[in-house]
């Protein structure tokens, strides 16, 4: 994957975290394009459970652009993606003695931050 060379910008990534991309997804949608503030407000009160890691990586992600970049000020989200990780893959016993297979899926969220443009 391609280095981030952008100065202007800091990314945070989790992967393999325990949670359906679809479900994180729907999460991650809600905050993209929103200032940092908005954002981990809208994650505080979100009932999904997809929240919590979502907003660990943009509280990250603004510790990067402070700390690695020296970026103060007021952020947004610039970019906020989910990619699907490996699947674990489980059986459950079912009747007649087959068995039926249970996906537990995986996520690698990624959360890019920048300051706003000053028109």
């Amino acid at each position: 994957m391609a280095q981030n060379t952008n100065i202007n910008e800091a990314r945070a990534c989790a992967k393999y975290v325990r949670v359906a991309p679809r479900k994180a997804r729907l999460v991650v949608d809600q905050i993209r394009n929103k200032s940092v503030d908005k954002a981990l407000e809208l994650l505080q009160f979100n009932a999904r459970a997809a929240a919590v890691p979502v907003a660990k990586v943009v509280r990250s992600a603004v510790a990067n652009a402070e700390n690695n970049h020296g970026l103060r000020g007021e952020l947004y989200i610039k970019s906020a993606y989910v990619d699907e990780g490996p699947t674990i893959k489980r059986f459950r016993p079912r009747a007649k003695g087959s068995a039926s297979r249970i996906n537990k899926r995986t996520s690698h969220i990624t959360v890019v931050v920048a300051p706003r443009k000053e028109a």
